[in-house]
């Protein structure tokens, strides 16, 4: 995939389906997403669920083994349950591999008072509750950008419309990027440009949404869209690498997530789960490079964003008030 209108990439199984008579329709140019990150390539990747500066070793290790490229590095338990020595751990090694470091910000219903979130309707799901939630993220962004962290995992829209409010006021860096957790992602083209309005520089999409889909949100919006290739149990453990190159060629410019299904979850982490987090973290790459390998194999492992690469590039946004 070299370009925004290539389409010669093979696709899977495509030789022996055509020769048996039940080849594929072409694909449609129009389906193709005209949208590429700013300096260049329709794709980067991701290493989520990297819970401290052990399992960032451990990943960074295996990613120089097994020759996967990493874009960004993202952490899920939320930056208070990282000490100041941690974070600035994991800030040096990321910068060192010229790596985007995201830490989650703040207090979530799932882990607050409020019983809602334990019911069949799952009301209120991870969003800050009440004002104090709100503080509690606020502060956990301005401690870790202090820190030298330059991405902020979010899960909730007033969360993200403060702080991308705090970056264009000065409070935290204005290089800052925010990104959207897929716990709250959106699953239409209207609500996606909502939260690139709001604020958002990369978004969460949950893994079940169709090419179609995909499709429809890049006629409206630009914004870099994250995507688990493989999901954890808890968002549906979707696998979905065979789609890897269509992906892309629909929703880029794309975070390719590697995730890992049939695992417990880590969340919050402590030093209780250490084994079963730097085991998982270690597969997590090796996912990765499944995936590369199957893009290789298809002819479309081109036009990746170069490494170091961070930035989302020109988005829309609603006035900030003076």
């Amino acid at each position: 995939m070299t370009d925004a209108s290539d389409t010669a990439a093979r696709r899977p199984g495509e030789q022996a389906l055509t020769a048996l008579g039940l080849g594929a329709p072409a694909l449609d140019p129009a389906d193709t997403s005209p949208h590429s990150f700013p300096g260049g390539g329709r794709w980067r990747t991701e290493i989520p669920s990297c819970e401290g500066p052990e399992a960032l070793a451990v990943i960074l290790k295996e990613s120089s083994r097994l020759d996967v490229p990493i874009h960004r590095i993202s952490q899920g338990s939320g930056v208070w349950m990282l000490t100041d020595a941690e974070i600035t751990e994991m800030v040096e090694a990321t910068d060192e591999r010229d790596i985007e470091l995201c830490l989650f910000t703040g207090p979530r219903g799932t882990w607050d008072i409020g019983g809602s979130t334990r019911t069949d309707s799952r009301g209120g799901g991870l969003r800050a509750r009440g004002h104090d939630a709100v503080a509690g993220c606020v502060e956990d962004a301005v401690r870790a950008t202090e820190l030298g962290v330059k991405c902020l995992l979010v899960a909730d829209e007033g969360v993200l419309w403060t702080l991308h409010r705090a970056r264009t006021a000065g409070i935290i860096p204005a290089d800052t990027t925010l990104k959207v957790s897929a716990l709250i992602g959106p699953v239409n083209p209207a609500a996606y440009a909502v939260f690139e309005n709001l604020g958002a520089d990369s978004l969460n999409v949950p893994s079940d949404l169709t090419l179609d889909h995909l499709t429809e949100i890049r006629r409206v919006s630009a914004a870099p869209m994250d995507m688990y290739i493989e999901a954890p149990d808890d968002l549906g453990g979707y696998v979905r690498m065979y789609e890897v190159a269509e992906l892309i060629r629909r929703g880029a410019p794309l975070y390719l997530k590697f995730g890992l299904s049939k695992a417990p979850g880590i969340y919050p982490y402590g030093h209780h789960l250490r084994e079963l987090t730097l085991t998982t973290a270690r597969e997590r790459v090796r996912r990765g490079r499944l995936a590369l390998d199957l893009l290789a194999r298809h002819g479309a492992d081109g036009d990746m964003a170069p490494l170091g690469s961070r930035l989302p590039g020109p988005l829309r946004r609603f006035e900030t008030p003076s």
